[in-house]
């Protein structure tokens, strides 16, 4: 029996919670097709992550495959007081006011308590509540309050959460409750930290002086002022979310979708893997069944080349975990099949070529193109080369070899990367057999294809990526004709 592979590029990510927090559910939504298990720290405690964490490592062991852990930390969260009667009705057009007094609101006030949001408001800025269900204009405000028109009115009450979509907050991306979950699931051992309410490239540095090199940091875009600062953003996160929930409250909606392909283009050029995020399969969480505009946004992200694709609530809380991830799995297969799927991939591939290691998986992609390659296979330390050659999103597959157990790991969330741990080598013979192995291993190629190895020589120094070789997989050959 052929060991588990998956038979397409882009990558899946699962949320875990209620639904799927036992070793039978997690290990079935592994099998059935999640390469990443993200765990939310908005919900749960430290023991529930915990013996999450301690499930995905089990299932890793017994599978003998590597699995990528995403914490997903909260971030600041900004919400109203409560209400002497718990809720109020909001009319169009009434006054209502925000401010920092400490007694219940009524139906002409509340509580906000944070000082950082009067401090940056400015006359004719917009304020959301609740999810944008909610909408006030401010007409003046000081360091303690703010006078607002109510110009979509609703039910209001205790505690919702307040959007600031026109300015950019002095707010640390990072609340006390993020550094202490930071910190224990740094602990713990996950492989990618994702970052909320990011506002500008700063926002990022605290998270990175914190995670000393023991996770990478994926910065969240869910805010206007990330997409305005988002090169920035980018130059200093090592992955992107596309978090559309956020940005569809922020923003009006039809602005979301070219956002979404503007920002996965940026990442994918940047050779930085770009997650797109929220209700990708929203009906899911109640039927087996999704709505054929939920297939249709799913393949969407696939065509325009991201990286990954994520269930929340799907997987997280839903009725249906399984399914939901079996559904992205069959879309993606029978999207990426489709000849269309190819031209748009090509089509969008940027030719900026700076380095010798650029060059090289340049080469590596269109000779894998135009002759018989089975695929191309990487020596990697710090898992920068497999990340360069799924940048150029080539049509066959990528293998990434590492004696690192973290780069095997992180990379599961990078488009096309199918990871093996394998022992350090010296010689380049000894590389070239391990390659082959691997490819015939998991029946990505028989003995009598050829792979493509790129390598840096001498090798366990990252960042050499300086070779480029045709090898057969039949190992006589190699023995016989490689040189040492």
């Amino acid at each position: 029996m052929t060991p588990l592979r998956r038979h397409r590029m882009i990558k899946i990510v699962a949320t875990l919670g209620p639904a799927s927090s036992d070793y039978d559910t997690i290990r079935a939504l592994f099998e059935a097709g999640a390469d990443v298990f993200r765990l939310n720290m908005s919900h749960g405690t430290h023991d529930d992550i915990a013996a999450r964490h301690a499930i995905i490592r089990k299932i890793e062991a017994d599978t003998g495959r590597p699995i990528a852990i995403l914490a997903d930390l909260q971030g600041p969260k900004l919400r109203v007081g409560v209400f002497a009667n718990e809720a109020e009705e909001l009319v169009e057009g009434a006054a209502f006011r925000l401010d920092l007094t400490d007694k219940p609101g009524d139906a002409s006030r509340v509580t906000l308590p944070h000082p950082e949001i009067f401090a940056a408001l400015e006359p004719g800025a917009d304020l959301l509540v609740n999810d944008g269900k909610i909408r006030l204009k401010v007409n003046d405000c000081g360091k303690d309050f703010a006078n607002c028109t109510v110009t979509v009115g609703g039910t209001i009450s205790n505690r919702k959460g307040v959007n600031v979509p026109d300015v950019v907050l002095p707010v640390a991306a990072l609340s006390d409750k993020d550094r202490k979950d930071l910190e224990f699931v740094c602990r713990l051992g996950v492989d990618w930290l994702a970052l909320s309410f990011v506002q500008r490239a700063a926002d990022v540095a605290e998270a990175r002086t914190l995670a000393q090199g023991r996770a990478a940091i994926l910065s969240k875009i869910e805010k206007p002022a990330a997409v305005a600062a988002f090169d920035e953003i980018l130059a200093v996160s090592d992955g992107i979310m596309v978090a559309r929930g956020d940005l569809g409250v922020e923003l009006p909606v039809q602005n979301v979708p070219p956002i979404q392909k503007r920002l996965v283009r940026r990442a994918r050029a940047a050779a930085k893997p770009v997650i797109v995020a929220t209700q990708m399969l929203e009906s899911m969480i109640e039927s087996p069944m999704p709505t054929r505009a939920e297939v249709s946004d799913v393949a969407t992200a696939i065509y325009e080349g991201a990286d990954a694709i994520m269930l929340s609530a799907e997987s997280a809380a839903g009725d249906y975990p399984i399914e939901a991830v079996l559904t992205m799995d069959n879309v993606a297969r029978e999207v990426e099949s489709d000849p269309t799927y190819i031209e748009i991939i090509d089509a969008s591939r940027k030719n900026k070529h700076s380095s010798i290691a650029d060059g090289i998986v340049a080469a590596a992609r269109e000779l894998a193109e135009k002759t018989d390659i089975a695929a191309i296979c990487c020596f990697t330390e710090s898992g920068t080369t497999a990340s360069l050659v799924a940048r150029e999103r080539p049509h066959v597959p990528i293998l990434a070899l590492t004696p690192i157990t973290k780069t095997a790991r992180r990379l599961q969330l990078v488009w096309g990367v199918h990871c093996e741990e394998v022992a350090e080598v010296e010689r380049f013979k000894k590389a070239v057999i391990n390659a082959v192995r691997v490819t015939r291993k998991y029946g990505f190629g028989t003995e009598k294809d050829q792979i493509l190895v790129t390598a840096g020589i001498p090798f366990n120094q990252p960042g050499t990526t300086n070779i480029l070789r045709v090898a057969p997989c039949a190992e006589h050959l190699i023995v016989s004709g490689e040189p040492e």
